[in-house]
């Protein structure tokens, strides 16, 4: 395939899910979690491990999009979170509830909390900090070891996967949480790492095939290079969707967003990074005399 002849679909297709998924976002906004939005906090000693279904069961009645966390060393506790300001009342009666199916005692109720949005801001702006640090620290670490086309065709591919990210969570209305910050961070360095194996394939090849044009090159090392990138992405997802299938639900809030990232990350390693840079290779080629037009 002539991926960088067929740029142009790739770059549509990513900006057909990246448009949809900001119309979405302007419309209804980002559906944020407990972290972001504040609420209520009720954690509960229950003695032994019950699974979700059976929590929710009980929950379901006071706030169906409460989201369940086992926690304790055994996970014979459970956390319930919501963005509802439950009054007291509310957080007893949800108790007994839990009190009179389990046998449980007063003090089991480990603690009821209630945040204010406070917290969500303050992890909005460390998370905000954390990504500009990286992308400048990536920007000039990429320009030192090639050149400043690669490092801005890498920070684009790089904001790409986030913004895919966030356009399926606001298609779908998944909750944003603060394990979601984790993970786009851990998205920024799995990506990143995808599209310099592919950039040092294209310097090498250009450095050996002078007088290859760039799409020639391009091609080329993408082909050398894809089979290595599709493996560690697959080995990465087989196990990343095991942790979601199989792991309690504090894992699986951070495996989701994981298994959007790795594959947002390696489309555009393959799709987006190098026909970028083919792009602004072209528009430099364009802007120099050529005596030829003379």
């Amino acid at each position: 395939m002539n991926i960088v002849k067929n740029r142009k679909i790739f770059f549509s297709i990513s900006l057909i899910i990246i448009i949809f998924g900001m119309i979405m976002m302007a419309v209804n906004g980002l559906n944020r979690g407990i972290d972001f939005e504040g609420g209520t906090l009720i954690q509960i000693k229950i003695g032994k491990k019950i699974s979700v279904d059976e929590v929710k069961a009980i929950t379901d009645k006071f706030d169906k999009d409460a989201s369940i966390v086992h926690s304790g060393d055994k996970k014979d506790e459970i956390q319930i979170k919501s963005k509802k300001d439950f009054h007291n009342k509310e957080i007893n009666k949800m108790f007994n509830e839990f009190k009179e199916k389990y046998n449980l005692k007063d003090e089991d109720l480990v603690q009821s909390q209630k945040f204010g949005p406070t917290m969500g801001k303050e992890i909005r702006r460390k998370a905000l900090l954390s990504s500009v640090l990286a992308a400048v620290a990536m920007l000039i670490y990429i320009s030192w070891r090639f050149e400043f086309k690669f490092a801005i065709s890498a920070i684009i591919a790089l904001a790409h996967d986030v913004l895919v990210t966030l356009s399926v969570y606001a298609i779908f209305r998944i909750p944003i949480n603060g394990s979601f910050i984790a993970a786009i961070l851990t998205i920024l360095g799995y990506s990143i790492n995808d599209t310099i194996v592919i950039f040092d394939r294209i310097r090498e090849n250009e450095r050996l095939s002078r007088k290859e044009s760039h799409e020639k090159i391009i091609n080329k090392s993408i082909k050398e290079s894809v089979t290595r990138t599709i493996n560690t992405s697959i080995t990465t997802l087989i196990t990343i969707v095991l942790l979601y299938i199989l792991g309690v639900e504090d894992i699986k809030i951070l495996a989701f967003p994981l298994i959007i990232g790795v594959i947002a990350g390696t489309y555009s390693s393959i799709f987006i990074a190098s026909p970028l840079w083919y792009v602004f290779k072209s528009k430099e080629k364009d802007a120099k005399y050529n005596p030829r037009k003379a």
